[in-house]
């Protein structure tokens, strides 16, 4: 298992699939904990991910570790990666062709870690794995697609702008390791979006 993660990790590494390979510093793999029963996905990552070559080190990822704490988990405990594993110039949303270039990666993740449920996180995300939109409308709530339980949740970003978002932000996150642990007890949780094939 930790060997097909660190496979993974080398592919990312140095994949020149797309574009966004010429003007990164490093790519950015996932990182964390591959026993973990919650996988992180957020967008892209951002100037200090690109320069470090790690996911969510930022302030967003101060964010996210902040809500975690909240939540009395600790980041060493979660596995965390993006969508796309690559910086896009000025931090711009990933392109369709850039996200989909670069899935394969986040399948091969999941398909080894079999999270217990995929905690998204922000609109690309939302937009790239379940076809959503509108996060502020759908966030808190549970969605299964094929047979895989999602959480939708604000990126930490959007915390950074919006102070209001901060106790949002934290109560979504206190709200998934509650259903992460109810899951974890083979309880029956509420399922609010199904997608059908």
């Amino acid at each position: 298992m930790k060997k097909k993660i660190e496979q993974i990790k080398e592919e990312v590494i140095k994949c020149t699939k797309c574009e966004l390979s010429e003007t990164r510093t490093n790519s950015v793999p996932g990182k964390g904990n591959f026993k973990s029963d919650v996988i992180f996905v957020g967008e892209a990552p951002g100037k200090n991910e690109d320069e470090k070559g790690e996911p969510f080190i930022g302030i967003a990822g101060k964010k996210l570790s902040s809500a975690l704490e909240n939540a009395g988990v600790s980041r060493d405990d979660i596995y965390i990666t993006n969508i796309v594993k690559c910086r896009p110039p000025s931090n711009r949303i990933p392109k369709t062709n850039e996200r989909e270039t670069c899935q394969e990666y986040l399948k091969q993740e999941i398909s080894i870690i079999k999270p217990k449920i995929i905690c998204v996180l922000g609109n690309t995300v939302f937009n790239s794995i379940l076809g959503g939109s509108e996060i502020m409308k759908y966030r808190g709530k549970v969605a299964q697609k094929d047979k895989q339980l999602y959480f939708i949740s604000l990126h930490p970003a959007a915390t950074i702008y919006n102070q209001k978002l901060v106790d949002v932000f934290k109560k979504d996150i206190k709200k998934l390791f509650k259903i992460t642990r109810e899951l974890k007890n083979d309880k029956k949780i509420k399922i609010d979006i199904e997608y059908t094939p």
